[in-house]
């Protein structure tokens, strides 16, 4: 979302002193200072969405706390009329901008006094194209092209559409008035009071917030229409969307109304403001921003159409509304003290949005799918490249990198094992009181630690800081001796090194009867004693224990030869809960990577999976056979095609079994596994599967209402015909441009636009990347063209980056738009010189903004050859093979 700017410009008064002085002692710094800090901000805009330009306006009450002569608040990208400049009736003599940091300090010619006075000035902005700050959003009205304008404003954005206090901790009130045309609909945190026409234009002023952050306002003017709904409270609702599609918002409304009430009950605390509303936006760079009372979102976050969406979109919107209004508590009411502890945000809003939509939607077992945001969290966090949860920021441009895995994933997972381990009472009571306590105001971590230690009594804050000041997490080691299983904890790293970090960590096992252990390891190494509900080892077969059960662990575990095969026949005769099968393939897959076990132990452990049916279980394991038939290509090649016979062999059964057309009443949950195994098998090459996506495809062409190819199952045929595309038979890839040209549906157009670069044909795969440089493809969708491109056609998109690199720079000069290219393009590569080449590449050309990504993606190149070089010298992984091939 932001990055370094242009900084701001002045207008200045004639005669103007030279810049410089003691003002030099605020460049640079990580934060501004404290000695003043805002009450509240008058703030006045007028937009001119013809011109994409804005003026404004803003009185700001200012508390001065200590001796100064100075004011220092943020503003970038502003022109500032110098003349209009005053602090009470003081005229700054000197007025100095420091760009790199978005700081603006105004220094007066004698000591201010202490207590509130008013700072106002006046200033212009231009309504930009980079979806932050105040920008522009194109859409269609009455088949013309027409502007809207919005802000987005976390992290760091505030200050270029305003002078303010641009961080999380300087609270203030706001009262917004807005200058728009008179036929526009113009939309704020608050509800509007009043209004006021002179001919064109209307004047609409808006009711005084409660304190909140800068980054929380919010504004959006054009031309909509609502769908409304009132929550147990009556508090208003409503999705805002643009003319004709308010029946799409219908979905999000009814999460919303439930989300609200829930959040009401789970934290004792009412939602703080009279109205909510939630607005589909065509041009946003995130998938939905939380801003107090006035939610953004990317169309297909929030829109859902009976007829033409998936059930995982449905999924999706669920999961982002949830989250979104979580924040409204977690996030809006109580606010992060500074970005170091962002993951209090986000971390909490992910956890919270499971159990939201948990309680509405049981029959999505939704948490069994939430293992997936733990397993890509674990993922990151066994680089040397992670980071802590609560990470130190040094500087504005440094906050947008932690918007990661690591602030969502891990933050929500490791709550998931506070509240396993506290218990689901006891840590809800503790959540109500932190937010009380804390309401309108701003917390650090250790705060919310305080808080749980209070009412529960547990060492909360000596067994969480593990997990939140250091990077990573332990693998534990479980070997049985005698009656006991001997543990033993080390750092867990995908490189195969181990790490010197150690934690107290919430030890659980069991073996599927009721009753699980539970114990703190807090040394680095201890016992258990083996429940005899376990069975007996010494009558053989029945004897099986798990560690970690249902994966509410933040950790993996490496089992010795005698308990890795009892929890192998414990799969294949079905004793094992859907989370422990997830979480037993995703810590052999890990090892194996680390090459701490062998990668034919992995293809034997997969094969009990054969008969799976679990939407879940199946998403995971088609995970980790996509990495497989990846790496096997470069490892093994003369293996490579047995390798995905055999994969396709796992998933083939459970695939049949669905077949390509819906079942009446069939659960969601099978709704969306059917695309899952179908684009699964078209990507191992399954001809069966991809003649039968190409003549459904072909059906589809002369008649899009055909029930043959109904919208869960598009991509899969999509994808098949990908697979004939080339430059001398194009017409299938000329077919599905033209169906994203002319679908009006979001999801649709998505869907085609990521399979675009699913083909071999070096022509190809070039032209769709450049579409991303022409108006066909909207900035925030360039990452999804990029999503597509396969392993084999990695050198040529690596190329194509290289050559487009200053335009690219230049086209999304956000850096987390930057970081998706490396993202997608870097790990597609398996070998250490093309990681040193990359790393030459990029040597002059980081940006402060994704230097971290651009670590970790090169580490897991470096991960990858290790890996394959392992895979490469393995003995007997051909005879596996065969052997597993071969079996009935």
């Amino acid at each position: 979302m932001a990055s370094h700017g242009e900084g701001a410009n002045l207008k200045a008064a004639p005669g103007a002193p030279a810049a410089g002085g003691e003002a030099e002692q605020f460049r640079g710094k990580a934060r501004l200072p404290s000695f003043a800090a805002p009450r509240r901000y008058e703030l006045s805009l007028r937009p001119d969405l013809v011109a994409c330009t804005f003026s404004g306006s803003v009185a700001i009450s200012v508390a001065v706390s200590a001796p100064t002569r100075f004011l220092v608040l943020n503003a970038l990208d502003l022109t500032v009329n110098r003349a209009s400049i005053l602090f009470q009736a003081l005229a700054p003599t000197e007025v100095v901008f420091f760009k790199d940091d978005g700081v603006l300090v105004l220094g007066f010619a004698k000591q201010l006094p202490l207590g509130e006075g008013v700072l106002k000035m006046d200033f212009d902005g231009i309504l930009n194209d980079q979806m932050r700050g105040f920008y522009r959003s194109k859409y269609q009205f009455k088949g013309k092209e027409k502007n809207m304008a919005v802000t987005q404003f976390e992290s760091v954005d505030a200050r270029r559409c305003f002078p303010c206090w641009d961080e999380p901790a300087f609270k203030a009130k706001f009262k917004l008035t807005l200058e728009v045309p008179s036929q526009l609909v113009a939309l704020s945190n608050m509800p509007v009071a009043n209004a006021t026409f002179a001919g064109p234009i209307k004047t609409v002023r808006y009711h005084e917030s409660p304190p909140m952050s800068t980054y929380l306002v919010a504004i959006v003017v054009g031309i909509f229409e609502y769908v409304e709904g009132m929550t147990s409270k009556g508090t208003r609702v409503r999705v805002y969307t643009q003319i004709g599609n308010s029946n799409q918002g219908k979905f999000a409304l009814d999460v919303g109304v439930k989300s609200l009430n829930f959040y009401k009950d789970y934290f004792d605390t009412p939602y703080p403001l009279p109205k909510l509303d939630m607005i589909a936006i065509p041009d946003f760079a995130a998938g939905a921003m939380e801003n107090y009372g006035l939610v953004t979102y990317r169309e297909v976050a929030l829109l859902f159409d009976e007829k033409s969406s998936s059930a995982s979109s449905k999924q999706n919107i669920a999961i982002t509304v949830a989250h979104e209004l979580a924040h409204q508590w977690f996030g809006n009411l109580v606010t992060m003290e500074w970005w170091t502890h962002l993951w209090l945000n986000e971390g909490f809003a992910t956890w919270m949005s499971h159990l939201a939509v948990d309680s509405f939607f049981p029959q999505w077992n939704i948490w069994t799918q939430f293992l997936d945001s733990t397993t890509t969290a674990l993922r990151l966090d066994s680089l040397e490249a992670s980071h802590p949860i609560e990470v130190e920021i040094h500087h504005a441009s440094e906050v947008d990198q932690i918007f990661d895995a690591i602030s969502y994933d891990k933050g929500a997972s490791v709550i998931r094992m506070l509240q396993s381990y506290l218990g689901a009472e006891r840590f809800q009571k503790a959540m109500a009181s932190y937010m009380k306590k804390y309401a309108y105001s701003n917390a650090k971590t250790e705060d919310l630690w305080a808080v749980l230690e209070k009412e529960t009594g547990e060492p909360v804050k000596d067994l969480m800081t593990t997990w939140t000041k250091q990077k990573g997490y332990p693998v534990i080691n479980a070997k049985i001796k005698g009656n006991d299983i001997e543990i033993e904890q080390a750092q867990f790293l995908l490189d195969g090194s181990s790490g010197p970090g150690t934690w107290i960590v919430p030890i659980t096992s069991g073996c599927g009867a009721p009753g699980v252990q539970k114990k703190l390891l807090k040394l680095e190494r201890d016992k258990l004693v083996i429940s005899s509900q376990c069975g007996d080892r010494k009558k053989g077969g029945n004897f099986w224990t798990k560690l970690n059960i249902n994966g509410t662990g933040f950790y993996r575990i490496k089992y010795d030869d005698e308990l890795a095969a009892a929890l192998q026949n414990a799969l294949e005769t079905k004793k094992l809960s859907l989370m422990d099968k997830i979480g037993i393939v995703d810590d052999v897959y890990a090892l194996s990577i680390a090459r701490q076990q062998t990668f034919a132990s992995l293809l034997r452990l997969l094969y009990g999976y054969r008969g799976e049916a679990d939407y879940s279980v199946l998403s995971h394991i088609n995970t980790v056979t996509t990495s497989i038939a990846k790496i096997s290509v470069d490892a093994t090649p003369a293996l490579a095609g047995d390798i995905k016979q055999l994969l396709i062999k796992i998933l083939l059964s459970p695939a049949e079994k669905l077949g390509w057309d819906p079942k009446k009443g069939e659960s969601h949950l099978d709704v969306m596994l059917r695309p899952v195994l179908l684009t699964a098998l078209v990507h191992l090459g399954h001809g069966k599967t991809i003649n039968e996506g190409v003549r459904r495809f072909n059906i589809f062409t002369h008649d899009r209402n055909t029930p043959l190819l109904p919208p869960d199952t598009r991509k899969a045929a999509y994808l098949a015909v990908m697979q004939n595309v080339s430059s001398s038979n194009r017409s299938g890839y000329d077919v599905l441009r033209k169906i994203y040209k002319e679908s009006a549906e979001g999801e649709e157009r998505l869907q085609v636009l990521g399979i675009l670069c699913s083909c071999l044909d070096k022509g190809i795969v070039l032209e769709s990347m450049n579409l991303i440089f022409t108006n066909e493809v909207r900035n925030q969708d360039a990452y999804i063209v990029l999503k597509g491109i396969l392993p084999e056609a990695r050198e040529i998109s690596w190329n194509w980056l290289k050559e487009n690199w200053e335009r690219i720079s230049k086209t999304f000069s956000t850096s987390s738009r930057v970081a998706d290219f490396v993202k997608t393009i870097v790990p597609l590569f398996t070998s250490n010189e093309k990681a040193v080449e990359i790393s030459n590449f990029f040597a002059t050309r980081t940006k402060p903004g994704f230097e971290r990504t651009l670590k970790q993606n090169l580490e897991n190149v470096r991960i990858s050859a290790r890996w394959a070089e392992g895979i490469k010298s393995e003995p007997g992984l051909a005879q596996t093979v065969r052997e597993l091939l071969d079996k009935p």
